[in-house]
């Protein structure tokens, strides 16, 4: 059995199949991920699958010291190119988030210390039984997006947090029945 939220579309299934709460311990691959999950606000996932290829072109293949370096002419870039979302407060906010991910670098050693820091390290094993029993959010995501609102990130909500959280491995909340519960609970 799978996770009911992966449909039967081939990009969702090998998402969910082979990425959504692999523990992601690398400081690009949280990179892209806040950056995916922050476009996502108020659109689908499926949107952004289809859209990720052109982010990864776009955004420097989420190197946050490239990232960091864009300029207004960048953002000017980014909103004529229709390979992602054009939206300049996710724009914008995608280059401050890599300045701001890479002051907690400076200041932690790494983003993903400093993340996985709000679970001790751990992957968080709620076992829930059904789609209908995942939140939306939990303290360690307000916690997490306190944290990073303070420290000059945006599209840091909660919300957006317990995606990042899902989909990173921080927890495991594909259901007890799905096949990659039991494979990612032993990782």
């Amino acid at each position: 059995m799978r996770c009911e939220w992966a449909g039967e579309d081939p990009l969702m299934v090998a998402y969910h199949d082979q990425e959504w709460g692999v523990p992601a311990r690398d400081d690009r691959t949280l990179f892209e991920f806040l950056t995916l999950e922050g476009a996502q606000a108020g659109l689908s996932w499926m949107t952004i699958l289809r859209k990720r290829d052109g982010y990864r072109r776009s955004f420097a293949g989420f190197d946050p010291e490239a990232v960091a370096r864009f300029t207004d002419a960048d953002v000017d870039r980014l909103l004529a190119d229709a390979s992602i979302v054009r939206n300049r407060a996710k724009i914008t906010s995608t280059i401050a988030n890599a300045r701001a991910l890479l002051a907690v670098r400076e200041e932690r050693g790494s983003f993903a210390e400093h993340l996985w820091s709000f679970v001790d390290g751990r992957t968080l094993q709620p076992g829930r039984d059904a789609l209908s029993d995942l939140p939306a959010e939990t303290a360690e995501a307000r916690a997490i997006s306190r944290d990073l609102k303070r420290r000059g990130f945006g599209f840091v909500g909660p919300t957006i947090m317990y995606s990042l959280m899902q989909a990173c491995g921080l927890v495991n909340d594909h259901v007890t029945g799905c096949f990659r519960w039991d494979e990612l609970s032993r990782a």
